[in-house]
């Protein structure tokens, strides 16, 4: 057996917490999700499948009102000034859940340690496996909330779906994530001070010899307390490089899933880049070299006057929760959005560039360099204004500085 550790064990007399969360999944004749990442985009911002739209769009003409804030209570014994974004505040507790064909899912609370799995494990030799990111933050009315945690579970059935794997209900997953914030809650900094990121896993981990979908897996989830994910810091502006040989993904491919093997493969390209002294690279569509897709791990927006654009999810750019949410309250403050193909040119003319994700919430970019070529923009170290203004009103919902018009936050406690 081989132990996957998961940073640093703790001993079994820290105990185990069993999680009401057995369930029987159907591994084969799911129902297919995927299609709905495939529809092309090219005018101005209808969105789908979003739940409390309706709802919140009748609110959106009025400002959020302000709501009074209450002091932060982290109580874990960190310097959360200083919060980097990595494993050196990685929670005690961990959520581990098993599947097989006979009891489906079985979950229990247990301490942060090694998960053991044979070498014929198929996620070892085949690579079947999807993650999640998400965040849970200590608000202004001092109590730890999540961020549309159902739609992580969704995007995680549908990668599931497209790796011939069995998802953890979104009850399930939820309730998973939940359970294992409040076990952690003193690691989540005080409000403004950083996150815990939480890191849902769904793998193949039952063995196999000859190409094929596992026959039991694992869901597993854990937390750090971190803090800004770009070194700079939050919101300070990146400077990016445009990658002139590899591609992220191609039509047809897994560009849309949030699936583990989608990410190494950009690291030849990002190493390089960051040693030239960059934050990051932007990928280009594999046809044509023409238009841009996404960075490594973040979506790509530009901005022109009130025009708000972003690439259309056409089954190579990852459905980004926090993507979604930036077009939702773009629109919401007059900007026109679209979901639409842009041009390297069209971005090098652009007033302003940012990225969005769930790690990096919203992160101005300083300059794009193509073919040695830079294009600042705006002025150097200052971020633009729509980026502050999208980033600000995102932080305020996510960290309850505002009323919640669109049913978002997820009490923890």
């Amino acid at each position: 057996m081989l132990q996957l550790d998961l940073q640093r064990p703790l001993p079994a007399s820290a105990g185990r917490r069993q999680l009401q969360s057995s369930s029987r999944t159907a591994h084969h004749g799911m129902p297919s999700r995927t299609q709905q990442h495939t529809q092309k985009r090219s005018k101005p911002c209808r969105l789908h499948s979003m739940p409390a739209r309706a709802q919140a769009q009748a609110q959106a003409e009025a400002p959020l009102a302000p709501v009074e804030q209450k002091p932060s209570r982290a109580k874990k014994n960190i310097t959360w000034d200083t919060l980097g974004f990595g494993l050196e505040h990685v929670a005690p507790t961990m959520y581990v859940a098993e599947w097989s064909p006979e009891q489906g899912w079985k979950g229990e609370m247990r301490p942060y340690g090694p998960l053991q799995l044979d070498p014929s494990a198929q996620v070892l030799n085949y690579g079947q496996s999807v993650f999640e990111g998400m965040k849970a933050q200590r608000s202004a009315q001092d109590r730890i909330v999540l961020f549309r945690p159902q739609q992580n579970a969704a995007r995680m059935a549908e990668g599931a779906d497209r790796l011939s794997m069995p998802a953890p209900p979104s009850d399930m997953f939820v309730g998973a994530v939940q359970q294992l914030v409040r076990e952690n809650q003193d690691y989540v900094p005080p409000q403004g001070k950083g996150s815990l990121y939480i890191r849902p896993l769904l793998m193949g981990s039952g063995g196999i010899l000859g190409l094929g979908p596992a026959p039991s897996y694992t869901f597993a989830v854990f937390c750090a307390a971190v803090g800004a994910y770009f070194k700079g810091g939050q919101m300070t502006p990146i400077d990016l490089v445009v990658e002139e040989h590899f591609h992220r993904a191609a039509p047809g491919g897994m560009g849309g899933t949030k699936a583990a093997g989608n990410y190494s493969p950009v690291l030849t390209t990002q190493l390089a880049a960051k040693q030239n002294g960059y934050a990051d690279v932007v990928y280009l569509d594999a046809k044509t070299d023409t238009y841009l897709e996404e960075v490594s791990s973040c979506n790509i927006f530009t901005v022109k006057g009130k025009h708000v654009k972003t690439p259309p999810l056409q089954g190579t750019i990852l459905p980004g929760i926090t993507r979604r949410s930036i077009l939702e309250l773009a629109e919401s403050k007059g900007y026109t959005v679209e979901e639409a193909p842009i041009t390297l040119e069209e971005a090098l003319q652009a007033d302003e560039v940012f990225t969005s994700g769930t790690a990096v919430v919203v992160s101005p970019v300083g300059s794009l360099t193509h073919k040695g070529q830079k294009t600042q923009f705006g002025e150097p170290g200052v971020p633009g204004p729509v980026a502050t203004e999208l980033y600000g009103a995102l932080t305020d919902v996510q960290q309850e500085k505002v009323k919640d018009s669109y049913s978002w936050v997820f009490p923890v406690t």
